[in-house]
């Protein structure tokens, strides 16, 4: 049996999870006419991941949020070749995608020293510019952060996601009777006794229609993509976002949650998936729960519960059905083990998946290098 102690609960206080930022290249040095002499190339401006730094303390440090790397050196008799001006790095965390102004992909930083070019400098004066220097590039660039964790809590309004998150720690998200229980994202840390650390993330609530940004649509989505594995949560007696909006089952919010995710991104859907049936001190909570489990194990038969344009192109399967109740702490226990036992088994399998890669690349390489040359044609 598993035991687990305590679990911290790190809240995310006025999350900042997007700038916009100003950068500049330097421009370049002045040429040297008379002696042939080159202008320093300008300053590049980078942005690099590094601990301990997030998007809020970048805000607060440079509220201008403007960056611009260093001038070349003029040529001179003394320096021929001028000096190139001194590189200008924005310090940023680690799980940013970097964007041109309108939205182009420049690039992502996964890993701590991971660096990305956002503006190069102009080019030194040289005998091709007529002695002349460039100036450097200048542009608008944005930091998109995307929460990475283990998990990420998957559910529509009052499913009890934050309450969820509450039994398992002494933490006290901001939870109410209104359509975004959660007001911002946040982490939990899962302490396991021999010290394993799992962290989940518990997201702004969807709504139908999030895919096509209504409410905080993109917003809470966008952090799904960084999760390793999606954790459903869903109400056993099912819910109603407002009494203008049709009351959902269990199962049909399991599967409009499903293609919400679809329709947002697709790949999305190929993380390991675990659901978390939550409210079972309600009463007639066990039949609910076994009626659901039916219309899981053939999701297909059912589907005529949903519109049409809802159904999803394929139904999820998920590893493990957990019931719980975050009130009475009933199944807690287990859904502990179940998260861990679902990230160890993906861990193994990835782990045994990179081995068989590099075992398949070495015996293609022996193969190339056995093979005798063909015989030379020949002469005409």
């Amino acid at each position: 049996m598993v035991h687990f102690s305590r679990i911290c609960l790190r809240k995310y206080g006025n999350l900042v999870d997007n700038l916009r930022l100003y950068v500049r290249g330097g421009s370049g040095g002045m040429g040297f006419p008379r002696l042939g002499g080159q202008g320093g190339d300008g300053g590049d401006v980078w942005v690099v991941a590094t601990k301990d730094i997030t998007l809020k303390r970048i805000k607060n440090k440079y509220p201008e949020k403007r960056f611009v790397a260093g001038v070349g050196a003029n040529s001179s008799i003394r320096a021929l070749k001028g000096m190139k001006g001194e590189d200008k790095e924005i310090l940023a965390p680690v799980g940013i995608t970097v964007t041109t102004d309108d939205g182009k992909l420049i690039g992502e930083l996964n890993a701590v020293g991971d660096r990305i070019k956002v503006a190069t400098g102009g080019s030194g004066g040289s005998f091709h510019s007529a002695f002349q220097p460039s100036k450097g590039q200048t542009k608008h660039v944005r930091l998109d952060l995307k929460l990475i964790a283990d998990l990420g809590l998957v559910g529509f309004p009052n499913a009890g996601k934050s309450s969820l998150l509450t039994t398992l720690s002494n933490a006290t998200p901001q939870i109410a009777s209104y359509a975004f229980t959660t007001l911002r994202p946040e982490i939990g840390k899962l302490m396991y006794e021999d010290y394993k650390q799992i962290s989940v993330a518990d997201l702004p609530g969807l709504i139908e229609g999030a895919h096509m940004n209504k409410g905080m649509g993109h917003k809470f989505l966008k952090h799904v993509e960084r999760t390793k594995q999606l954790l459903f949560v869903v109400d056993v007696s099912g819910f109603q976002l407002a009494s203008k909006t049709p009351f959902r089952s269990a199962f049909e919010a399991v599967q409009l949650l499903t293609k919400e995710l679809e329709l947002y991104r697709e790949e999305l859907l190929t993380k390991p998936a675990l659901l978390v049936v939550n409210k079972m001190d309600l009463p007639d909570a066990e039949d609910r729960l076994a009626e659901l489990k039916e219309q899981l194990h053939n999701p297909e038969e059912f589907s005529e519960l949903l519109p049409d344009d809802m159904i999803p192109k394929s139904f999820l399967s998920f590893r493990h059905v957990v019931p719980v109740s975050a009130l009475t702490g009933f199944g807690i226990s287990d859904l502990k083990s179940r998260i861990r036992e679902s990230l160890e088994q993906e861990a193994l399998a990835e782990a045994k998946g990179n081995h068989e890669e590099k075992l398949q690349a070495l015996r293609s390489h022996s193969l190339e290098r056995s093979t005798p040359p063909g015989p030379n044609p020949a002469p005409q």
